[in-house]
């Protein structure tokens, strides 16, 4: 396949906040084969998309997801963490089939494509499913069978993470990866944890796991072993020689962001969850200052309750700057990075995805810049973080094959997915 896009403006995110005006990029099979200026080269192509009145950038990438929770929308607002947990979220996930999870999960992706996600990394169960849905979807994931070392299927959670990253790993055209996803240091003592760095250790397979969310969990871990959450994975050898990536990281101090960058742990930082919760504010400044490749995720539907890239950067933005008091902190291009570039790093994929960049994978969106909402322009990034809405997201491309074209999914029955999961929540709560 080549595709040409043509008269369009170009945000690269490639280190710097640079913008092409009536640019092209040239897409063969899977990556991207130039970009530029003027002229757009002559050849035959497959496809070409006019781009005018249309931006073109990197899709964004959801570093923390628990995408089946769609189904759980809306079912336990205003709570506490641990409460909404204890006495909502985990009681009826008892109840979730897999069939559940392949539609929770189907429902998931017709969000993230219509707002521009072209990644998600995700961590649930019943994964079989969640994968078969990314296949089927055209998107791209990085996915973890969630692993509690406390409960009854502990031991189970081991053997399924081997099979699935056997059965798994690099399907889909190498859309699909695996990693393991210990759920929390809470919820998983030394012992299994050791067992899990063996695991990933003998698969050659990342780490997804949730760290520092509450200050409940932070005081909890200080008292049980002595030491903070950052402190304790790190003495537990967790971070040595593996590609991390730790949801939240909200309760931590100097030490620790020490010890994230040393270990070059990524950080998916989920700011409308976060808050949502009141679990409190991640210290995301002090952490990008570090040198630490902070990403952005939505987390599960449950908590957020959408999810929106769009809304989570404009929401990241805003939270730092009231929180600090300066208006000057995470500004609009930072935050584009978080959303794309800082993205791919965390999950150890920074030399393919997250730019628009020759040798890249061709990963990337189009958005309108008609409604009344992106006049005037002048400033495009500050309209695209400040101002955009989903809506805007017209097309969407994922490793080299048109996934979205002007707000129409290809790639599966968009209404089914909808019919679906409406059954499905309906037969779950019984209304």
């Amino acid at each position: 396949m080549r595709i040409l896009l043509d008269n369009i403006s170009i945000i690269p995110v490639s280190g710097s906040n640079s913008l092409i005006e009536k640019g092209y990029l040239l897409i063969e099979d899977a990556f991207i084969k130039e970009l530029g200026t003027g002229k757009a080269p002559e050849g035959e192509f497959d496809h070409i998309i006019d781009g005018e009145n249309q931006v073109l950038l990197p899709g964004f990438i959801n570093a923390h997801t628990h995408a089946a929770m769609t189904l759980l929308r809306g079912y336990a607002d205003d709570l506490p963490l641990m409460e909404w947990l204890e006495n909502k979220i985990w009681p009826l996930e008892a109840k979730l089939t897999p069939e559940d999870i392949y539609w929770g999960t189907m429902l998931a992706i017709v969000e993230m494509i219509k707002s521009g996600t072209t990644t998600f990394n995700d961590m649930y169960f019943c994964m079989d499913e969640v994968a078969r849905a990314v296949e089927l979807s055209g998107m791209r994931a990085v996915l973890a069978r969630g692993m509690v070392g406390v409960g009854p299927e502990s031991e189970q959670a081991i053997e399924d993470s081997r099979q699935l990253i056997g059965k798994w790993q690099g399907q889909a055209g190498g859309r699909i990866s695996f990693r393991l996803g210990p759920h929390a240091p809470y919820t998983c003592p030394p012992a299994y944890l050791e067992r899990v760095m063996q695991l990933a250790d003998e698969l050659q397979a990342g780490i997804h796991i949730h760290v520092a969310e509450t200050r409940v969990e932070y005081e909890d871990i200080l008292k049980q072993y002595g030491k903070t959450p950052v402190s304790h994975l790190e003495s537990l050898g967790l971070f040595q020689g593996r590609q991390v990536l730790a949801a939240h990281c909200v309760h931590l101090n100097e030490e620790e962001i020490g010890i994230l960058q040393r270990h070059r742990v990524g950080v998916a930082h989920n700011p409308e969850s976060n808050m949502k919760l009141a679990s409190g504010i991640a210290p995301v400044p002090r952490m990008l200052e570090s040198g630490i490749a902070v990403a952005l995720g939505t987390d599960g539907a449950s908590s957020n309750n959408n999810l929106d890239m769009l809304q989570e950067m404009r929401s990241s933005t805003f939270l730092h700057k009231v929180n600090t008091m300066d208006p000057t902190v995470l500004p609009a291009y930072q935050a584009l990075e978080m959303a794309t570039a800082n993205g791919a790093i965390s999950l150890g994929m920074g030399n393919e995805l997250g730019r628009l960049e020759p040798g890249y994978r061709a990963d990337m969106i189009i958005m309108n810049l008609k409604e009344a909402h992106m006049i005037p322009r002048y400033d495009l990034l500050a309209n695209i973080v400040y101002s955009a809405q989903a809506s805007d997201v017209n097309s969407v491309i994922i490793d080299g094959k048109i996934v979205m074209e002007n707000r129409e999914i290809k790639t599966f029955d968009e209404q089914e997915v909808l019919a679906k999961a409406r059954e499905t929540a309906r037969k779950l709560v019984g209304k």
